[in-house]
């Protein structure tokens, strides 16, 4: 017996399958782009009121550390500790948020696995 492929169902699989994999492609094109402008954008971050205020970049490396004279105490450096902490953290996060914004947007939301 030979099996048949519904009406009108030609070989419209294979080229949906080519034109699938064509729009993942340019999506993956759009994703890398993008990601290599975020590398190169800064975040920063204050804390304590400005005495502490980070800079990374979106490669999430830290490129600079400002710390305000007032706050420096030889006898808390806990405190400046945590400020320092709360300033780097609240960057990191900006540009996390900032790269699954833009990536949310080229991808619509799709979550595929190895794609991205």
């Amino acid at each position: 017996m030979k099996a048949r492929l519904p009406k009108g169902y030609n070989n419209a699989g294979a080229a949906n399958i080519q034109q699938l994999a064509r729009q993942a492609q340019k999506m993956q094109e759009e994703m890398d782009a993008a990601n290599k402008e975020l590398e190169v954008k800064e975040y920063s971050a204050t804390s304590g009121g400005g005495a502490v205020t980070a800079t990374i970049t979106g490669k999430l490396e830290i490129k600079s550390l400002d710390i305000q004279k007032d706050v420096v105490d030889p006898e808390d450096i806990d405190m400046l500790s945590d400020l320092i902490i709360a300033s780097v953290n609240e960057a990191i996060r900006k540009a996390q948020d900032e790269k699954s914004e833009t990536m949310d947007k080229i991808s619509g939301g799709l979550n595929v696995p190895g794609l991205f």
